[in-house]
């Protein structure tokens, strides 16, 4: 992790849809702390929004000290993100969270990586640095898919679309096949969806660890802004609460109540 705003250069922005868009940001010291599962806090040039907007790294390129966020317009912030030009700057803080676990699975077989909307850009640099065999299932809207060239590169790619319009018509769950020996779950998606990974993998007893999308204020942990339920009492709050920016985002299924 890496605390303190500092300034990257907008070097490649490229719409993927109506609403979905990609910036390349040189930010060297970024590039090379950047792992799989982190995000970046991105502020605005607007002196009334005080506060960051949360966004996953989506990929990051070391030797080129770039990282690379793909995010959804939803409000004034991620707009003006979107608005920005190649060879501006962008204020940004990270990288900040935990990531994914790299190392080698304790069981045999596939680890599927699950992503669902905007949850599917953390994949990419997740399913880039993951050894071993993979099989990457996503979930869309529409026909509005993005990244999919990406993700293909990388493992066995399978797609799911609310309306049938491209791939299977459903969620990620109706990806999962059934005659399919599985390792771990790595999942980042909306919370209905990871509720229904979490609940599946622990009644199967297959390890999984999910990355919750969650409304952040700080992005370090000072604030208790973000905080999901745990069955256990955290040592820093001394309630079952967990904070999503500071012991997340990436949790194991069995850490959080969904």
């Amino acid at each position: 992790m890496k605390e303190g705003r500092q300034t990257g250069i907008v070097r490649e922005k490229t719409q993927l849809t109506a609403d979905v868009f990609s910036l390349v940001i040189e930010a060297e010291s970024a590039a090379a702390a950047a792992r799989p599962g982190q995000f970046f806090m991105v502020y605005s040039r607007d002196c009334s929004r005080l506060l960051g907007r949360p966004i996953s790294l989506c990929e990051t390129d070391r030797k080129a000290g770039t990282i690379r966020m793909v995010f959804r317009t939803v409000g004034a912030g991620t707009k003006e993100f979107a608005g920005l030009k190649e060879g501006e700057e962008i204020s940004l803080m990270g990288p900040l969270g935990n990531g994914y676990p790299l190392e080698d699975p304790e069981r045999e077989g596939t680890t599927l990586l699950m992503g669902g909307g905007i949850g599917i850009p953390p994949l990419v640099q997740l399913a880039k640095e993951l050894p071993g065999e993979k099989s990457i299932l996503v979930g869309y809207r529409d026909a509005q898919t993005f990244l999919t060239e990406e993700l293909a590169a990388c493992g066995g790619l399978r797609i799911a679309s609310e309306d049938g319009s491209v791939g299977t018509k459903g969620n990620v769950m109706d990806l999962i096949r059934p005659d399919e020996t599985i390792a771990r779950i790595f999942a980042c998606g909306p919370s209905p969806m990871l509720k229904a990974i979490q609940k599946w993998a622990l009644e199967a007893g297959i390890p999984a660890w999910l990355s919750l999308e969650e409304r952040m204020a700080c992005g370090v942990g000072a604030c208790l802004a973000c905080t999901v339920k745990t069955p256990e009492i955290d040592g820093h709050t001394h309630v079952h609460n967990k904070r999503v920016c500071k012991d997340g985002p990436v949790f194991a299924a069995q850490e959080v109540i969904l």
